[in-house]
């Protein structure tokens, strides 16, 4: 068999570095969608994951956790058009941590998904906003730091 490399840059020991994140789970809410100044689009979401486990007394468990997506121009534009609360979707991207200064001057930090794959599963969920599926992945360039508007 085979073996796989990871090169990463000289001096790393060939070790690279990944940066990664698959989740399946269920929409919140209907996505949010603005535009940067400078017209890029963006979607935000929520989706939910759950696990259950049976703990040491044999009684079931489950913990749900949230995960807040971004997704940019043509894939936020397909996000707004095809997802709704509910919808069952896989998500593949990057973990991105994000601060900022609110209104009040206080430094707030976030983490976030920036979705670069997104692929509808199983039923629509609540919104009937569907009027054709995509036939193909997207994966939108990554944004331009002038374009966040956030």
């Amino acid at each position: 068999m085979g073996r796989a490399q990871c090169r990463g840059r000289p001096g790393e020991g060939g070790v690279g570095v990944v940066n990664k994140v698959i989740l399946i789970g269920r929409l919140g809410a209907d996505p949010e969608i603005r535009y940067t100044p400078s017209g890029a689009e963006v979607a935000n979401f929520r989706i939910a994951t759950s696990e259950m486990w049976t703990n040491k007394n044999g009684e079931k468990e489950e913990r749900t956790e949230w995960h807040r997506i971004v997704a940019w121009r043509n894939l936020a534009k397909i996000c707004g058009e095809y997802l709704s609360k509910g919808r069952l979707v896989y998500i593949e991207g990057k973990i991105r941590n994000r601060a900022w200064e609110d209104k009040d001057g206080n430094k707030r930090t976030t983490t976030e998904i920036e979705a670069t794959e997104m692929r509808m599963l199983g039923g629509s969920g609540e919104g009937e906003r569907k009027t054709k599926e995509p036939d193909a992945e997207y994966a939108p360039p990554a944004p331009k730091e002038e374009d966040i508007p956030f």
